[in-house]
């Protein structure tokens, strides 16, 4: 099997860095032409940017806050203009993610979390829904997590938003399989990226050692199940879920 993309155009939503750069990076090295969207870092952008780039990789910057409907629209529009029709979206984009007892959060915190999760997807769908459509072709992968299945405390807001960002993404998949489009989740375990670099290292620890195959997950691994969902290989796969977390969600 040899997936290609070429010729696709797939939008990663805040892909400027950790699992984000990965996934567009793998999916522009099968084919696909791949924005650099961003939102807080420019320079970081445009290192990710110089790094597509060296891979051979159509693309762009894009500066757009996904959580709005403008910064959606912008986003799409911009990347229609520059690289053509979106055929895959990847929704990678987050904030934050502290562990807390439920004390300790407020709404704020809990509505942003949905913001990214829920609403984010929601508005992206339907900016680019009607194309893919029109041409009954389409891949809308959600990159959820692992923490949902174990469920993982004290992290209530988080877990909540991903659950919904589940239910949202399975019953999207029925509503739009008649179309050709498919709608599948990635669900990592921990991956150390640049946001955990001040994560304890006992935390750390404590982690790996309950992962089954005792390793860490790397970018390309959650990268390579991306790519998988958004290839003509995966075209009768929807609703589904690949955890990639070497096993730590197997027992569920």
């Amino acid at each position: 099997m040899s997936l290609d993309l070429s010729g696709k155009v797939a939008i990663v939503t805040g892909n400027s860095t950790g699992l984000g750069k990965a996934i567009g990076l793998e999916l522009g090295k099968l084919g696909a032409s791949v924005p650099i969207n961003y939102f807080n870092n420019e320079a970081r952008a445009q290192s990710a940017l110089a790094e597509y780039q060296a891979a051979g990789i159509n693309s762009f910057i894009a500066k757009a806050d996904v959580t709005t409907e403008e910064g959606v629209d912008d986003l799409v529009s911009r990347t229609e203009s520059q690289l053509g029709d979106v055929d895959i979206v990847v929704f990678n984009a987050t904030c934050d993610q502290p562990l807390k007892p439920i004390e300790e959060y407020d709404w704020e915190f809990y509505q942003s979390m949905i913001d990214f999760f829920v609403k984010s997807p929601f508005l992206m769908t339907k900016r680019i829904l009607p194309k893919m459509k029109e041409k009954k072709y389409g891949r809308i992968i959600s990159i959820t997590s692992e923490v949902f299945h174990v469920a993982v405390a004290p992290f209530s807001a988080y877990v909540a938003a991903k659950g919904a960002q589940v239910g949202w993404s399975r019953s999207m998949s029925r509503e739009l399989a008649p179309f050709g489009i498919t709608v599948n989740m990635v669900a990592p375990g921990w991956v150390p990226v640049e946001r955990h670099e001040k994560d304890p290292q006992e935390m750390k620890d404590g982690y790996l050692a309950g992962v089954p195959m005792q390793r860490w997950g790397t970018p390309p691994d959650v990268a390579n199940a991306c790519c998988y969902f958004a290839s003509d290989e995966a075209n009768f796969v929807t609703g589904q879920t690949i955890a990639v977390n070497g096993g730590n969600s197997a027992w569920m």
